[in-house]
């Protein structure tokens, strides 16, 4: 059985914001703390969550953006939090990114052309400047976009192209993963839909792996193998798409999936109002950090903090609801 290309260990991200020294205690805001999940070769994983999770802060630490506070990144076997130079310099070819916004990460000033050359001559893909002409005309082709577009400037297209064109760089290294940070969210809809399937028609074809972070699970549900609910930092459930959506084993999944519009017309679906805000990632609850605002919260659940443990059929659930029988469980009734 072949390892897995990338392995996140119990990885921490901790942002220092006050004290120390004359200041008094320091206090940290725990974006992300001790999160672990892997990704296979061609597989998409989906990481979700409401805004401030700490989804996005996963996705640069494993694009090693800035230095975790603690864990691990394997890549191919090969750990990356504490990589050398050169090491890291391999490590940036076989992963790439495609951020939220396509028109603040495309430099304004640089031809499309130019753009998708820089990986190429960055990395010494190219023998010459015919092949380096030659593969900027193929990944226009890959991602649907005329190879006279190539003269034109970033500002001349719009935003569902725009994205083409990001995509088409992060493809330009021949990377084996791509992170996608969000990166349909701030599409229309049509455009949004047709990003998607752009991406899954690359995969197949180029055999890539993408850790696709969202909080749309309407299109994560369409394109994922498998998917990562975070809460306050923290893995809370982690399985494949179909049991997930089937058969939620969390009660903060169930409410996130409660709220995802049905598209047939006149269908019902219990909706699930969670009481009271997010808890503050500077002073997260003791125990489960979702007890704040679970409608199943028992005694427990304040005093004990869930381990992420493996059911059945691959299916990782932290919530001590998953202790008690079937019959006792209000989250295998609702999912019946």
């Amino acid at each position: 059985m072949k390892p897995p290309l990338l392995e996140v260990n119990d990885l921490k991200k901790h942002y220092r914001i006050a004290g120390g020294l004359f200041g008094g205690k320091p206090s940290f805001v725990y974006a992300v703390d001790g999160v672990s999940f892997t990704v296979d070769r061609g597989e998409t994983l989906s990481l979700v969550g409401e805004s401030g999770c700490g989804k996005s802060t996963v996705g640069r630490a494993v694009l090693r953006l800035f230095d975790i506070t603690s864990g691990q990144v394997v890549l191919d076997g090969q750990r990356m939090d504490d990589a050398s130079k050169d090491a890291l310099r391999a490590f940036r070819r076989r992963v790439q990114v495609v951020f939220q916004d396509p028109f603040s990460s495309l430099n304004p000033r640089m031809k499309v052309r130019d753009i998708l050359a820089e990986p190429i001559h960055n990395f010494g893909l190219a023998s010459s400047s015919a092949d380096v002409e030659a593969r900027v005309g193929k990944l226009m082709d890959l991602v649907g976009l005329p190879r006279e577009a190539v003269k034109r400037f970033p500002h001349e297209f719009s935003g569902g192209q725009r994205q083409r064109i990001c995509i088409a760089r992060a493809l330009a290294a021949e990377p084996e993963l791509i992170v996608c940070d969000e990166a349909v969210s701030a599409l229309d809809v049509s455009v949004k839909a047709q990003i998607v399937n752009l991406l899954q028609d690359i995969q197949r074809e180029l055999g890539l792996a993408l850790l696709f972070i969202s909080h749309d699970l309407a299109v994560v549900e369409h394109m994922t193998h498998r998917v990562a609910v975070m809460y306050l930092g923290k893995l809370v459930e982690v399985a494949p798409k179909r049991e997930l959506f089937g058969r939620p084993r969390h009660p903060y999944t169930q409410a996130l999936l409660s709220a995802v519009p049905q598209p047939e017309p006149g269908a019902k679906r219990e909706r699930i109002i969670l009481k009271g805000d997010v808890p503050s990632p500077v002073n997260p609850p003791q125990g489960c950090r979702f007890h704040t605002r679970c409608p199943y919260a028992f005694e427990r659940c304040a005093k004990e903090e869930p381990e992420l443990r493996l059911g059945e059929n691959d299916h990782w659930a932290a919530c001590h609801l998953n202790d008690r029988p079937d019959a006792e469980n209000p989250l295998t009734a609702a999912s019946h």
